[in-house]
């Protein structure tokens, strides 16, 4: 089982806020890209995306089922890749002071993924882990930082459009 765990420094809801939604899927899941809701709520139980996963020139369409959901806490999904079958993906939200530990734990279910898995594929699992949950924890942190009040003591004026500013002469 590849397994593999992040710290990501925002709590716990502000991680779970990106996992629970699914249109933003595709930008902490490596490999895939547009993804698109095919039924349900996401994330709760039976809900489904539909996203395309690119290998060299061939473009595969896939989706991910939502097996389990305890929100804020756990989402376990199925994803489907066609002919390599499927894989059960669990993410783990863990309070960890203020910040939030993300545990990853893949394995394939059913096709060939399961009947090919072997100590190279956990290999390639853990580098893909590794980057996505370096994506994951960018983007919750980026978020963090863009909504930071402003420190105190310091006024923001609002901006008006056309009003002069930077640029203007």
């Amino acid at each position: 089982m590849a397994v593999r765990h992040q710290l990501i420094k925002v709590s716990p809801s502000a991680v779970w806020a990106v996992l629970a939604d699914g249109s933003r899927y595709a930008e902490w899941v490596v490999g895939t890209s547009g993804s698109h809701p095919v039924r349900g709520q996401w994330p709760y139980v039976d809900a489904a995306i539909r996203y395309q996963v690119s290998l060299g020139p061939v473009k595969l369409s896939n989706e991910t089922v939502v097996r389990r959901c305890e929100e804020g806490v756990c989402l376990e999904l199925e994803a489907q890749a066609g002919v390599l079958g499927t894989a059960r993906i669990a993410i783990e939200l863990r309070p960890w002071g203020e910040h939030c530990l993300v545990i990853v734990d893949e394995h394939p279910l059913r096709g060939a993924g399961g009947r090919l898995h072997n100590v190279g594929f956990e290999a390639l699992l853990q580098l893909r882990h590794r980057a996505m949950l370096a994506r994951l924890a960018r983007l919750c942190e980026d978020e963090a930082r863009d909504d930071r009040p402003a420190p105190r003591g310091v006024t923001v004026a609002p901006t008006t459009p056309g009003a002069g500013g930077a640029g203007h002469a």
